[in-house]
């Protein structure tokens, strides 16, 4: 079994994300008519490769280095199975709940022994911050939100984030009441590279990075704060309040929620790298890359890149974020590949994952 470059550097035995911060809108918007094909999906903690289901493919095949993110996958299927669209969400963390035990011992019928054993030893924190709010991650956002955002703003200036204005109103907003010269330093000292890399990504992520992350976030936070409308972010409200409010990502939306269920036997689980699953010989008409390519050097993500292309159906798409390592299709694999430039655009424009500095859509010439 072929391994990733990364698998050597980070560790993979904990949740790093309980949640997906990617936008599953624009991801699958971006992958396009993929009705009865082939999908593959990094797993991350589940929730864009449950979204890819609405597209009507004939399978998505996940893939993931980590037992812990699959794990996260698992008990998200066993919850579209066994609790209704309010027990969800309460599940998740999205909204309040007192009874979220309970609600987790439902979700985790009929799962794995394995899958069950790791949830059932996180259950006093799933019972606290709810399930996705229990990865590093989310850990890292809550330390933020509870001991260092009060020095900064007010609970009334933090709900006041989410009422909706015209752009103006919010340009406003943000140069006259939020971006303080506290709030710059609090930026400065808790989104530094030393700081993220302990508390929030593993540092190994941060081997490619290129410039200070600390001004990367306070550009994309400037940009989800007077570009797009805040009361439609559900990211931006979990990192400043700890639940969802009105606004909630696709695959956890009522609209959403019976389709998945209905095509949860569509998932092909497949612990392991990318990379694997690329040498099977396999072809797919999709794939979800996530940010993984930040993660390698450029000449492994150029060879990576050519694997994927192999392993792809003509018209396939290649769908992937960048927050900080600049990746996009190889020189030497440009007359393979075009650049679908104005959906990109038009998606980024729209993206409510918003520290992530580049949204790409690729797809391979037939």
């Amino acid at each position: 079994m072929q391994s990733s470059e990364i698998e050597t550097k980070a560790a993979f035995d904990h949740i790093r994300y309980a949640q997906l911060w990617e936008d599953a809108d624009v991801l699958t918007e971006g992958l396009g008519d993929c009705s009865h094909g082939t999908l593959v999906s990094i797993c991350s903690a589940g929730d864009n490769a449950l979204a890819m289901l609405t597209l009507d493919p004939k399978r998505v095949v996940v893939v993931d280095l980590s037992p812990a993110q699959i794990a996260c996958l698992r008990l998200r299927m066993g919850a579209y199975r066994n609790l209704d669209h309010a027990e969800f969400l309460e599940l998740t963390g999205s909204r309040p709940s007192a009874r979220r035990a309970d609600l987790l011992l439902k979700a985790l019928d009929e799962v794995d022994n394995e899958t069950r054993e790791f949830w059932i030893a996180l259950s006093g924190d799933v019972k606290k911050h709810g399930a996705g709010g229990v990865g590093k991650f989310e850990r890292y956002f809550r330390i933020f939100r509870t001991r260092l955002l009060p020095l900064a703003h007010s609970r009334k200036t933090i709900d006041d984030i989410f009422i909706s204005r015209p752009p103006a109103e919010r340009k406003e907003f943000f140069e006259k009441r939020f971006n303080t010269l506290r709030w710059r330093l609090l930026l400065g000292v808790f989104f530094s590279r030393f700081v993220m890399g302990r508390m929030g990504r593993d540092k190994a992520f941060f081997e490619h990075v290129v410039g200070s992350p600390a001004q990367h976030v306070a550009r994309r936070i400037r940009h989800a704060g007077v570009d797009c409308d805040p009361a439609d972010n559900p990211y931006l409200h979990w990192i400043m309040k700890g639940t969802h409010g009105a606004a909630l990502p696709m695959p956890w939306r009522a609209e959403h929620y019976e389709t998945i269920k209905s095509r949860l036997d569509r998932i092909e689980i497949r612990p392991g790298s990318l990379e694997a699953f690329v040498s099977t010989g396999e072809q797919a008409n999709g794939f979800n890359l996530s940010d993984i390519f930040e993660y390698m050097s450029p000449d492994v993500f150029a060879k990576v890149y050519e694997t994927i292309v192999d392993a792809s159906a003509p018209k396939a798409r290649l769908v992937y974020w960048n927050m900080m390592a600049p990746r996009r299709v190889p020189d030497g694999m440009k007359g393979r590949i075009t650049t679908l430039s104005d959906v990109e655009n038009r998606l980024k424009a729209q993206d409510k994952a918003f520290f992530y500095s580049d949204f790409v859509v690729e797809e391979v010439i037939a």
